[in-house]
């Protein structure tokens, strides 16, 4: 059970790309159901002032940890969240069911490098000091902007909104779902979400100061994260960096803006060899690749981009390398993908994976790296990222595989609720 992914562009005609199905995936026969019982599932009549639908699908790929495809699948709602996904069952009479039957069901993209929480560029950096473990993105949220419904109609459901990376400690970012119709409460998966830092290039300010520097902006990450570990383990409050002491507890993980190889093993040695932190290399990319066996001894995950190809390597070898391919061959873990957005529109999120697919990297791994691996790497897997019972009902109905730039995004659905309808709101993108 194979599908070809053909990736149409003006780039990539001939590229004779893989299956975005998982190499040994079994499919809807003989599998249980992913409910917690060995039992038949089924399904009680919705009871008072329960909501709930079930969706039939021509395709379901679950993305979960045994890669499960289901071919001509079922998946029920309830209350928001998956109460099943599987081979068809009969359901209660009466049940709302969506006809989908021509359609591939996968989870909704998770991107966890993004600035589109204001609507725009606006309002995401402060640059008056070159630390800033006590500023949040909380106040710039704009719930359903434009760029956030455009990012929904794409297929992208979850997004990590974080500060610039103008300076070494940029700020604490939200967590929050694209829900088109909703407010600030409502669209919230995790606040703070997580913190963002940048290591080098953007934050090496002028001015003389000293992030000026590569030992500049080593000495300012450590000074910081050296006063919450002090604060730590001599029971000190300190407002400033509450959040931070939490990033050192391992409650909360931090993303750190790099490029080069220097900088990316600069990163895993200062992060996760000195403090032990759950870390996150974002961007990775020029000759980053090149530290991807020690980021991988390190046990780091990886979120490649926006710049997923690496043509310095053209000049010695002839060929540009594919970011992805060389993280993957390298065994890092969670590897997953980024827009940058608005570097890369958030809508096309998806067509990251589907270039680094073209590039070499295995492309079903790359549907992973959109939607199950950025979840796990960034503590929300039990949320969101895969198609499973007891997960969030954020699902995303495609008319084709969610990474061939053919296929259309019919519907998208987010913790239950329909948010994006191409037939009822027409095409946004």
């Amino acid at each position: 059970m194979k599908s070809t992914l053909l990736i149409l562009t003006a780039v990539v005609l001939a590229s004779g790309c893989r299956t975005s199905e998982p190499r040994s995936s079994a499919t809807a026969g003989g599998e249980r159901s992913l409910v917690a019982s060995d039992a038949p599932y089924l399904p009680a009549p919705l009871a008072a002032g329960e909501e709930g639908l079930a969706l039939r699908c021509g395709k379901i790929l679950t993305v979960d940890a045994a890669d499960r495809v289901f071919d001509a699948g079922l998946i029920v709602v309830r209350n928001g969240k998956i109460e099943y996904v599987g081979e068809p069952v009969e359901l209660p009479e009466d049940f709302p069911v969506i006809d989908v039957a021509s359609s591939w069901a996968s989870p909704g993209m998770v991107e966890l490098h993004s600035h589109i929480q204001t609507g725009g560029w606006g309002d995401i950096n402060d640059m008056v000091m070159p630390t800033n473990a006590e500023l949040r993105v909380r106040p710039t949220l704009v719930p359903g902007n434009r760029m956030v419904r455009m990012a929904c109609a794409g297929g992208v459901t979850t997004l990590f909104g974080i500060p610039g990376s103008g300076t070494s400690i940029g700020g604490f970012g939200t967590l929050y779902k694209t829900k088109t119709r909703a407010g600030f409460e409502e669209v919230v998966l995790r606040d703070p979400g997580g913190l963002k830092s940048a290591y080098n290039y953007n934050p090496q300010r002028g001015g003389g100061d000293l992030g000026s520097t590569w030992s500049g902006l080593t000495w300012l990450t450590r000074e910081v994260n050296d006063r919450a570990v002090a604060a730590l383990e001599h029971g000190r409050e300190d407002l400033a960096l509450a959040d931070l002491k939490r990033v050192h507890r391992g409650e909360l993980p931090v993303i750190v803006h790099c490029a080069s190889a220097e900088g990316v093993a600069g990163v895993v040695r200062l992060w996760k060899a000195r403090y032990g932190a759950h870390v996150i290399v974002t961007h990775g990319s020029w000759d980053g690749p090149m530290s991807a066996r020690y980021v991988a001894e390190m046990g780091v995950p990886v979120n490649h981009g926006p710049r997923t190809m690496n043509y310095n390597i053209a000049r010695r070898e002839g060929k540009i390398q594919g970011g992805a391919e060389a993280y993957m061959e390298a065994g890092v873990p969670d590897f997953s993908l980024n827009t940058d957005a608005g570097v890369i529109p958030q809508e096309e999120l998806f067509l990251q994976g589907s270039m680094s697919a073209r590039l070499g990297a295995d492309s079903y791994q790359m549907l992973r790296a959109v939607t199950a691996n950025p979840a796990k790497s960034f503590m929300i897997g039990d949320r969101v990222g895969s198609l499973e019972a007891g997960k969030d009902a954020d699902i995303v109905i495609s008319s084709g595989d969610p990474l061939d730039p053919r296929s259309r995004v019919e519907l998208v659905l987010i913790d239950g609720a329909v948010q994006y309808s191409r037939r009822d709101d027409g095409q946004w993108f």
